[in-house]
Formats: structure tokens, C-alpha cells, sequence
């Protein structure tokens, strides 16, 4: 421990006698300076400082201000309409949340009804119970007498309201993700294609953004990847609960279980799908991901030259001094002055 701590004390004496002069070698300037032109609304701070701010949501809401497209979806995420309010499309405002409530009303309606009937099957099986004692008792008691008092009739349970109920939430999901959908798509820019328009279509619809840059051949290839993905997860979590159910059978005391795999074996095999399910859901993950930030990129290098095309350009141009870079230090040997003028010299950009 103490070999340890010694090593931590030079290491760090090391980092600081490093950073001393090396501090030296850059301006204070190249870390606080902001890059965005004076008029410029729509990026107040460089996207490093600040993702999000209540500030810019409300005031391009309230259309005092430009807001970035993914401050406004942020926003309708927790306010849905917002994408709308933004858009200047007020009409929209009524069928969205009049969709939203249609289906949370209803839904929670059916899944009302049928936690009622779970309720009152509980209650029956209690009452059950409590009249098949009564009988045992009284029959005992009352040697060859039958108890005649009537069993509780069973209140069956309606599973088709949970049925009902569960399409109606996804139906209120899908409503939601289509106004997030219709919110991206009016979003006043005339930046084609806008990266953040890009970067949001393949958040909500994978292979979207692919599309709205014109690279239709890479759907096919991130849907396939996507679909492989989700096929081994969800057969890796078969197996997974198959052989979870031989081991809890097969190692559980007093069990009848005459099968030909082991509770060894079982546990084994076990183990191995659960981390193949789970390493099927990361790359999964990774895959949506990568489609994600594949159209925000070449969105934003749309206009990148890329061709085969090389050409010879050259220019005249000012060699500017040295002392003006901020790599520059004092050197007392040198005999040229910071204070010299710019040269003139040849540019070539190839």
C-alpha cells in the first residue's frame, strides 16, 4: 500500500511539472471561445455547452426566437404538441390531444374492467374456501346430513378486456409517435438535408434518415442487421426460459421430473443462452445506434466533394509572423523581431 501511494505522489509530482510549461503551448482563448457569428439565434452557445434550454424552448414556442429542431422535439416529449405550437400549426393541437385522450380513456377503461374481474375472482376463491370448511365441518359433525347452502357462483375474468386494452395504449403510443413524426417533418428549415431533421427521422423510424438523404441502398442493409439482431434475441430468450424451467424442475427436492437433461446440464446451457440473449440485445442497441448517427453525419456532408477529380490551385498569399500563432514561444537566441511584417508568398491547394 505504501508502494502504491509513493508511485500516486511522483506520478502526479510528473503530471504537474509536465503541465507547466506545456500550459505555454496554447492561448486561454482557444478553450473559451465561442465560434458562432454575432446574429446568429440559433446557436446562442456551441452545442458542446448547451444541448437544451428551457429558455430557447419557450421563446421559439412563444415565436420570439428560432429554436433548434432538437430542442423542440425534447420539448414534445414531455409536452406533446409542442412540434405543432412551434410549427404555427394550431389546428393540429385539437387531434392530437383529442387522440391521446381517446385512447387513454378507453384503454384505461378495459384495463379497469378487468382488474375488477381479477379483484372479484380473488373474493371468490376466498368465499370458496371459506364454504368448502363449512361443509367438511358440518357433514363431520352431522353424520350422513349434506350441507345444502349454495357454493359461490365463480366470476369469470374477462382476458379479453386486457386484450383490448393493451392495443388501445399501443394505439395511444402510435398516436404520440405520430405527432413526434408530423412535428419533424413541418419543422421550418430550408437546410436540405438538415442534419437534425435526418438525425430524428431515424430515431423514430429506423432506415428513415437513410432515406431522406438519398441513400436508399443502406435500408435494406440496417433493417437486415436490426432484424438479425432481434431474431437471436428473441430466440436465445426461448431457449434461455426452456432450459430455466428444466433446471428449476429437475434440481427442486421431492421432484418427479424423468427427463434426460441434468439440473447441471440445464443450468449450463441456461447460462450460456441468457448471455447470448443479452449480447443479442446490446448489438441490437448498437445497430439502431449506428443507423442513428450514420444519417446525422452524411447529412451533414451532403455537400462534401468526393469525386476523382483533383485539381492544382495556385495563389499568392501573406505568410503571416510566427509570434502570431499561439504554438509560439519566446526564443532569446532568435534574431528576428515578433513585430516583423508579413511576407509574401505562393499558396498551392491541391
Amino acid at each position: 500500500m505504501k508502494k502504491l501511494l509513493s508511485y500516486l505522489v511522483v506520478l502526479t509530482v510528473a503530471l504537474t511539472a509536465i503541465s507547466l510549461p506545456s500550459r505555454a503551448q496554447f492561448k486561454e482563448d482557444a478553450f473559451t471561445q465561442t465560434y458562432n457569428e454575432k446574429g446568429d439565434t440559433l446557436n446562442v452557445k456551441d452545442t458542446s455547452d448547451q444541448l437544451f434550454s428551457f429558455k430557447e424552448l419557450f421563446g421559439g414556442l412563444s415565436h420570439k426566437r428560432e429554436a433548434r429542431i432538437g430542442v423542440v422535439f425534447a420539448g414534445s416529449l414531455f409536452m406533446p404538441g409542442s412540434f405543432q405550437i412551434y410549427n404555427e400549426q394550431y389546428w393540429k393541437l385539437p387531434i392530437v390531444y383529442s387522440g391521446l385522450a381517446a385512447f387513454g380513456a378507453a384503454g384505461g377503461y378495459y384495463r379497469y374492467q378487468y382488474d375488477h374481474g381479477v379483484k372479484l375472482h380473488k373474493q371468490w376463491e376466498t368465499s370458496f374456501k371459506e364454504w368448502e370448511s363449512l361443509r367438511i365441518e358440518y357433514e363431520t359433525l352431522n353424520s350422513g346430513m349434506t350441507y345444502t347452502e349454495a357454493a359461490p357462483v365463480e366470476h369469470m375474468i374477462d382476458a379479453r378486456s386486457k386484450t383490448i386494452s393493451t392495443w388501445l395504449f399501443v394505439g395511444m403510443g402510435l398516436w404520440y409517435w405520430g405527432s413526434l413524426m408530423d412535428g419533424v417533418t413541418c419543422y421550418k428549415r430550408d437546410v436540405q438535408p438538415h442534419p437534425g431533421r435526418a438525425t430524428l427521422y431515424s430515431l423514430l423510424l429506423p432506415g428513415l434518415g437513410q432515406c431522406y438523404n438519398g441513400e436508399y441502398w443502406k435500408v435494406p442493409v440496417y433493417w437486415g442487421l436490426l432484424a438479425g439482431g432481434i431474431h437471436f434475441w428473441t430466440t436465445n430468450q426461448t431457449n434461455y426460459k426452456r432450459y430455466q424451467r428444466i433446471y428449476k424442475e429437475a434440481g427442486a427436492e421431492g421432484s418427479t421430473y424423468t427427463g434426460s437433461i441434468s439440473a447441471e446440464t440445464a443450468k449450463y446451457y441456461r447460462d450460456s443462452y441468457r448471455r447470448f440473449r443479452d449480447y443479442s440485445v446490446l448489438a441490437t442497441c448498437a445497430f439502431y445506434l449506428l443507423q442513428v448517427i450514420d444519417a446525422n453525419v452524411f447529412a451533414f456532408m451532403y455537400d462534401f466533394e468526393v469525386n476523382d477529380d483533383i485539381s492544382l490551385q495556385m495563389a499568392p498569399t501573406l505568410i503571416t509572423p510566427e509570434s502570431s500563432y499561439a504554438v509560439a514561444q519566446p526564443k532569446a537566441w532568435s534574431p528576428r523581431p515578433y513585430n516583423m511584417a508579413p511576407g509574401v508568398g505562393l499558396r498551392v491547394n491541391f
